[in-house]
């Protein structure tokens, strides 16, 4: 199974059950590099699992050229994870990978970061061949542990009416004003350099070789601040000077000095 570099914690944790070989796809800053998946590299791979918008934890895009290499060339499944492609900061949205290759494309979304995150409400795109094998994975999930009907119920409405419409602009302006309060935070207490585009809901940082960010996390609580160390958001080595910081949920008086005592913990350590 292919990966990014990092790539979501909870969906290494799903794929786990399965004990899937995991082979990390080589990225830069910018995303998945479609051309570093050579032959080699690809020839007993059953599926690629991509988040093209606003890849989590790296907050990374992958640019309209690579989408377009990547579906064009990909020879097995993609699972394209896209919770955040409608959070886009600056309003330009790019195509899915779905748009371009619907016979090989599983398109994952979620209401759960544009409505309410209480809201376990998802869905999913999928070839017809594919679908119909999923309907039957669900019909038996549902036997025990199912999505609630109440919020499934909820969701229709609200997308019926046409509210996410209206929505969706009001908390892209709220988390792009968190967004930008994290990053300046970042560049008055840490030594940062501020990226480009926008990261959505999280920002990644790399701390200084020597910082193990879970053993940070532990001063860290300490001080009533708390973030995602990075290492479990690899498939296989890990890299421990890396963690994720969330703000959307923060107002920026309290990201200001949240990151002010993160920022003297870690010079502290350097």
């Amino acid at each position: 199974m292919l990966v990014e570099t990092p790539t979501y914690l909870d969906a290494l944790q799903s794929f786990s059950l399965f004990e899937p070989h995991y082979v990390q796809g080589p990225t830069d800053e910018h995303g998945l590099i479609p051309e570093g998946l050579d032959a080699a590299l690809i020839a007993n791979a059953r599926l690629l699992y991509a988040q093209p918008n606003f890849q989590n934890p790296s907050g990374r895009r992958l640019p309209r050229e690579r989408r377009h290499a990547l579906a064009r060339n990909a020879a097995f499944p993609v699972i394209e994870d896209d919770p955040y492609g409608a959070l886009d900061y600056a309003g330009a949205p790019l195509p899915t990978l779905l748009s371009m290759a619907p016979d090989h494309i599983v398109h994952l979304g979620s209401f759960s970061k544009v409505l309410a995150p209480g809201l376990r409400v998802s869905y999913i795109i999928a070839p017809e061949e594919l679908h119909f094998k999923l309907v039957q994975a669900k019909q038996a999930t549902d036997l025990d542990l199912h999505t609630p009907s109440l919020t499934q119920r909820i969701v229709y409405k609200v997308v019926k009416d046409g509210f996410l419409d209206g929505h969706v602009p009001t908390i892209r302006t709220l988390y792009r004003d968190q967004y930008e309060a994290m990053l300046d935070a970042l560049q008055r207490h840490v030594e940062w350099n501020r990226p480009e585009g926008s990261m959505c809901m999280f920002v990644w940082v790399k701390l200084p070789k020597h910082i193990d960010s879970m053993k940070l996390l532990e001063r860290s609580i300490e001080q009533n601040v708390a973030f995602v160390p990075g290492g479990p958001f690899f498939a296989n080595e890990a890299e421990h000077n890396t963690m994720r910081l969330s703000f959307v949920t923060v107002p920026p008086a309290t990201i200001n000095e949240g990151v002010a005592k993160l920022g003297a913990l870690i010079c502290s350590s350097v």
